[in-house]
């Protein structure tokens, strides 16, 4: 999923109610933080089960003396 709005959560919240109906469970994984903001703004996060967010994403920051030319 490329596009991060309205109607990406109205999809989920429709095939969550459609995979309920058959007595199985939507998951959705690796979802992108803007994806799992907006599903709770939408008040949806309890009907679509917490989205299982991205792993925090290591940062990492190189040491370097002053006067070195940036990288």
């Amino acid at each position: 999923m490329n596009r991060v709005d309205l109607a990406a959560v109205d999809l989920l919240a429709r095939l969550a109610l459609a995979a309920r109906r058959r007595g199985r469970v939507l998951r959705v994984r690796r979802a992108p933080d803007e994806l799992c903001e907006l599903i709770e703004l939408c008040g949806l996060g309890d009907a679509l089960g917490k989205p299982e967010q991205r792993e925090e994403r290591l940062r990492v920051e190189e040491e370097r003396q002053l006067g070195d030319p940036a990288a």
